[in-house]
């Protein structure tokens, strides 16, 4: 049986601390996600649910984007996927009743983990201006009330659409279809705040934003750099095809400030041997200072182009542009400079060139770890040459791996969620739906925070996610949403964007993945695309967890007739009655999507095309993979401050809380603590499990603190500190971010830690 939800917040202010762990999964994996489990689903629920994820005749899994195996096990889903599982299709449930006895002012009290904690979200709710409680509201009545302040609005730029990652290809289509016809591109996605820089610095080197391998090239590897990425925690599954790859012969780099336990050593759950022994993954662990990997990255070209014989002669010749300018800038790199810029030693580097070296094929994986820092686009950019000069894209075993983090956000975009679309999808809308979508370009997340605060966006609609707590500057994005005239969230469960609201607020419950999906054309599925391009279908089994559901492609084309009325040419009805119609309309809009309905009913799914990969062509503004030269940069710290990463706990997915453990760094019962060096520590006079205020320092000299943090003496990088997020986005401001992407820059912030009042 399911357990109920927690009736009052946990208690968070004594964390206990023990020694970090060496490995990841094994049995203590499978025992954590079937309590999780069982408490939210019970027995029978959880294992009915848990064996169709990521099955071919089953539904994606709502967490990563980690592709699928050709041949898959029976549990093909890790931990943090059944919890993500559990987490949906949870037996808990908010009604009415619950809005009923818990006013907004009290909700705004709570914990992200809390709210999350109460079970699914059952009907339309509706928050009148000046009121203290929501209260059901029919679904007709909602969408009148959005399509009153849309209307009201001086213009349609006045209206921001975020999208969540979780959103299928047909509900983001349409979605982005409505925003255009309605007349603006304020369509920011939470790619916004995580790949943004891949997207940017791949576009411009390779001529596609998205990675250039299938997971059967890092079967091929005989080198593997992971870089700024902990999959242990993050992408679980990986970790299975790191062991697959090492059992082939390929070695595994590893790049970070922080020992990961599932880079250490997998026990794969899956197999005896697994159980038992596990299998080493990385053979060199480079335990670099934040921000130090274009250093590292621009050092390691030096020595290529220094070694007789290393680079692919013919590959740059016939396939690059920029070499010359690029291979100046690189000879010109300085040891020393590296040495500081990095924290690594030269012995490291040393070995990580033979290792380079003796690799014929190669892969860098990447996340967060690269993508949020200043200069994080020039920093992928160094990958890519690096990549380059041994003609490392476009061949088996080879090439760029972005490793995307929520399980349809490059799909997304592939759809069209972006504030700044191609005139060519633009021309192909309008010459399938007959209208003229707006070419000027729209906000991203960053700026669509700086329009609600200064009063140039008064609608805010958020299709999944919880924008609130995924962003930046916490005290200034939650102003801002305040200021809005209304906030409109689809969502499946509570979450803190709920509770900070504009004028009037709506939450509209959906489907989740998990669930049954029927309409006037019969039983649908949806699709959705993974880290490697690959295109499946999703279809959920489970009954919905109430009558008064509605799926996102339904209340996109609801939405859409009420507000555009009788003179649109769309036809909304048909794409909600029958989502065969919506692959149809996006087979004949985005290429590599021909005969959508026919490829997608291969069970496997099907590859959408990447040129680099496929044929070694690469559509940039050269017609060939460009070399770049950019300044090397990296963090300075002023004296007695720290450099401090946002992260995730291991019982977390983005800004849902699973738990208050974090499992393989040690930590129990609590999350707000601090990582720091010892070395550091006995520096700052910090003892561990004392308490401190981490203030961040910005050029704008606004205060920025996050209190009562524990210290845990960790074997970080000196002069580098983690700690976990949503608690501590309060310390990024608004404008430190990425130059071309705009990513905020949650990777590199400044802090000095105070002892707490508290203390």
């Amino acid at each position: 049986m399911a357990s109920k939800p927690p009736a009052s917040d946990p208690v968070q202010d004594a964390p206990q601390v023990a020694a970090p762990q060496h490995h990841a999964a094994g049995l203590p994996a499978v025992k954590h996600s079937l309590k999780m489990a069982r408490e939210q689903m019970g027995v029978k629920r959880t294992a009915l649910t848990l064996l169709r994820v990521n099955q071919k005749e089953g539904f994606d899994c709502p967490g990563c984007a980690w592709p699928e195996p050709e041949h898959r096990h029976a549990a093909e889903f890790c931990e943090n996927g059944a919890k993500a599982v559990a987490e949906e299709a949870t037996l808990r449930r908010v009604t009415p009743e619950f809005f009923a006895a818990h006013p907004v002012a009290d909700l705004a009290t709570r914990s992200g983990y809390w709210l999350g904690q109460q079970g699914r979200l059952t009907h339309p709710m509706y928050l009148a201006e000046g009121a203290t409680h929501y209260e059901p509201v029919p679904w007709e009545r909602a969408f009148d009330i959005i399509g009153e302040e849309l209307a009201a609005l001086d213009s349609p730029d006045e209206s921001v659409y975020y999208t969540s990652g979780r959103t299928s290809n047909e509900a983001a289509f349409l979605y982005q279809l409505f925003a255009r016809e309605f007349g603006t591109n304020n369509l920011p996605d939470c790619s916004n705040m995580c790949h943004e820089s891949s997207g940017s610095a791949l576009v411009e080197t390779i001529g596609i934003g998205k990675g250039s391998v299938l997971l059967e090239d890092l079967y091929k590897a005989d080198l593997i750099i992971v870089a700024g990425q902990n999959p242990g925690t993050n992408h679980p599954r990986m970790l299975s095809a790191l062991e697959k790859a090492k059992a082939g012969g390929a070695r595994i780099i590893s790049v970070n400030p922080l020992p990961e336990a599932g880079l250490e050593k997998f026990k794969n759950p899956q197999t005896p041997k697994g159980l038992t022994k596990g299998a080493s993954l990385t053979d060199l662990f480079l335990q670099i200072r934040l921000g130090g990997d274009q250093a590292l990255f621009r050092l390691l070209n030096k020595l290529i182009l220094d070694t007789e014989g290393a680079t692919d002669d013919a590959f740059i010749a016939e396939h690059t542009h920029g070499y010359e300018e690029f291979a100046a800038a690189a000879r010109a790199a300085d040891w020393d400079e590296t040495l500081k810029a990095t924290g690594l030693s030269r012995a490291d580097i040393e070995r990580t060139l033979e290792m380079v070296l003796a690799s014929k094929r190669t892969v860098v994986c990447w996340a967060m770890g690269l993508t949020q820092h200043k200069h994080s686009v020039p920093t992928i950019r160094e990958v890519v040459n690096f990549l380059l000069l041994r003609g490392n894209i476009g061949r088996p075993g080879a090439g760029v791996c972005p490793v995307r983090g929520h399980s349809n956000v490059q799909g997304d975009r592939t759809m069209g969620i972006f504030e700044r679309p191609a005139p060519a999808f633009l021309d192909a809308l309008e010459k399938e739906f007959g209208f003229a979508p707006p070419r000027e370009h729209g906000f991203d997340v960053v700026r669509a925070i700086r329009a609600l605060r200064d009063g140039e966006a008064k609608v805010f609609f958020a299709m999944g996610g919880n924008f609130v707590a995924a962003s930046p500057d916490t005290e200034v994005t939650e102003a801002a949403m305040r200021r809005a005239r209304l906030t409109v969230h689809v969502s499946t469960k509570l979450n803190r964007s709920h509770v900070v609201t504009g004028a009037r607020a709506l939450i509209l419950p959906t489907l989740g993945r998990t669930e049954r999906d029927l309409q006037g054309g019969g039983e649908q599925f949806v699709t959705v695309e993974d880290s490697m391009g690959m295109v499946h279908a999703s279809r959920g089994r489970l009954e919905p967890a109430s009558r008064h559901l509605l799926s996102e492609p339904a209340i996109v084309a609801r939405l859409a007739r009420r507000v555009l009325g009788p003179d649109s040419r769309t036809p909304w009805e048909e794409f909600e009655k029958d989502y065969a119609t919506i692959r149809d309309r996006i087979a004949r809009v985005i290429p590599g999507f021909e005969d959508f309905n026919a490829r997608v009913a291969n069970p496997a799914g099907f590859a959408l095309p990447h040129a680099p990969r496929d044929e070694r062509r690469f559509p940039t503004a050269t017609g060939k993979a460009n070399f770049t030269a950019a300044p090397v940069e990296y963090p300075r710290l002023p004296e007695g401050r720290l450099l401090l990463q946002t992260l995730r706990s291991h019982d977390q997915y983005n800004t849902t809380i699973y738990g208050l453990d974090d499992r393989y760094r040690g930590i129990r019962n609590g999350r707000r603590v601090v990582l720091v060096n010892a070395g550091d520590a006995k520096d700052l006079d910090l003892a561990d499990g004392s308490y401190v205020d981490l203030v961040s320092e910005w050029s704008d000299g606004v205060e920025r603190r996050a209190p009562g943090f524990r210290v845990v003496h960790y074997p970080t990088a000196r002069g580098c500190a983690a700690a976990y997020y949503p608690e501590t986005n309060v310390l990024v401001p608004l404008d430190a971010t990425a130059d071309t992407s705009n990513t905020p820059a949650s990777k590199s912030v400044v802090v000095r830690l105070e002892q707490s009042k508290t203390d």
